[in-house]
């Protein structure tokens, strides 16, 4: 099913095409989330300590596979609101091929650089070698973490949020289920959440990949200026890739330099030791939960913006960009009542409080009663991000981003020094409040209105 995003009232459009996208990053983040709680429980804190400290890593390949999403998702949808239906096949198969071989050239160099990349993290001796099992295994499934996201992108960009959402539901409950099988019953310890991912993964990626090659055939081909009878589909366009390489490639080094802040962050947070990073992984779990809700919300803003663009439709965007900061705002609210107000239970459910260390829960709920509070904060910086991405402006998008991103690996720096671990957290809500001014006066001063692709 697609859906036109150029008709029809703009909040009722939003709510109805963002709540199967909000859904399914539920479902996306559980099995994420499933992973730490399975191994924290049934293996033990040093289980999820390991992969905790290969977490910022994998956080590199995510970024990759989220900016090649952006990138085909906002063409596609220019395309697609402009009724460019040959244009659109292109776009799709061009991406499809594209994000196939990076995915094939990013396996062969993770698999080499997995131990040089975990020792130069500070990774503790205690955890190295399982967190580097867990981070080949998770390294071998890119090819389908890379295409399920195209594939995700491309139903995002046809107005369709539920088929994903489907997706996601079976992928996440076998994922839970083979976690279950392969730590409880067979006993494989890390190596078995991993395994666990990389069969949910790759069941769903091989199922979207065929969804979306059929949802082509049945795309209806009406004759316009732009779509003329005598027009033929490519299946791969460099003029195209290079359209998609101006949105995908800003989006992917935006993605990918906050993972490497990560990376820096990580790295000086396992200079406190195992229990802090326990404590640091359950609660940065819970923390990408909220922040991917949030993000996934400006998504669906950025097809909207990319549809109306494509359309000619300026007028509408506005209207779309105040339907989605309510969103988002619904959204952060509850998220920062459950945080700040039972930072301690949500602890408990990775940890088991008769073995972890009590040191543990105290770093992770005070990460989150230091955090979740500005969630209102960067709701709305990234609700403007959606809007610039969707117009095509790359470069006042990148600003904001990279002005969060250097102000949290500086500070946090700065600020371990007198105060420990404390003083990173701190990091966060400055670096969350600098950009979002940044984003919030772009959009205000109208250079997503220039920035038409």
């Amino acid at each position: 099913m697609t859906t036109d995003l150029t008709q029809g009232p703009p909040g009722r459009l939003l709510w109805k095409f963002s709540l199967p996208l909000l859904w399914s990053i539920i479902f996306q983040q559980l099995y994420n989330i499933a992973d730490s709680v399975i191994a924290g429980q049934f293996v033990g804190e040093s289980a999820l300590a390991a992969i905790g400290a290969s977490y910022p890593i994998t956080m590199i390949f995510i970024a990759i596979a989220t900016g090649s999403n952006i990138g085909c998702s906002v063409v596609i949808s220019q395309l697609f609101g402009a009724k460019d239906y040959k244009g659109m096949q292109t776009a799709v198969y061009t991406c499809l091929i594209s994000i196939l071989a990076l995915s094939a050239l990013l396996t062969v160099g993770g698999l080499l650089a997995c131990k040089p990349m975990m020792a130069l993290l500070n990774t503790p001796k205690n955890i190295f070698s399982d967190a580097a099992l867990y981070l080949n295994i998770y390294i071998g499934g890119l090819i389908f973490l890379f295409s399920y996201n195209i594939c995700t992108g491309i139903f995002t960009a046809l107005g369709d949020s539920k088929t994903p959402l489907y997706f996601l539901i079976a992928s996440s409950l076998g994922n839970i289920a083979l976690d279950l099988i392969f730590v409880i019953y067979f006993q494989l310890g890390v190596a078995g959440v991993a395994w666990a991912t990389f069969l949910a993964q790759g069941a769903a990626s091989v199922l979207a990949l065929i969804t979306v090659l059929q949802r082509l055939k049945k795309i209806e081909k009406p004759l316009n200026p732009k779509d003329t009878e005598g027009k033929s589909t490519s299946f791969f366009s460099l003029s195209m890739l290079g359209r998609i390489g101006k949105i995908a490639v800003p989006s992917i080094l935006q993605q990918s330099f906050i993972s490497v802040g990560n990376l820096a962050i990580q790295g000086l947070i396992n200079t406190y030791g195992s229990s802090v990073i326990a404590g640091y992984s359950a609660a940065i779990k819970l923390n990408t939960f909220a922040l991917t809700s949030f993000t996934t919300l400006a998504n669906g803003v950025s097809s909207f913006t990319a549809q109306n663009i494509g359309a000619g439709k300026l007028e509408r965007i506005s209207k779309g960009t105040r339907a989605g900061l309510v969103m988002s705002l619904c959204v952060a609210v509850p998220f920062i009542a459950v945080f700040f107000g039972f930072g301690h239970a949500m602890m408990g459910i990775f940890l088991d409080a008769s073995t972890a260390s009590p040191e543990s829960f105290a770093v992770g709920e005070e990460f989150l009663k230091i955090v979740s509070p500005f969630y209102l904060v960067i709701s709305i910086k990234l609700i403007c991000d959606g809007v610039l991405r969707g117009s095509g402006a790359m470069m006042a998008f990148m600003i904001g981003t990279f002005a969060d991103l250097i102000l949290r690996v500086i500070l946090s720096f700065v600020l371990s020094v007198p105060l420990g671990e404390s003083g990173i957290w701190l990091s966060w809500p400055i670096g969350w409040t600098i950009a979002a001014v940044l984003s919030g006066w772009f959009y205000l001063t109208g250079v997503w209105k220039r920035h038409v692709v």
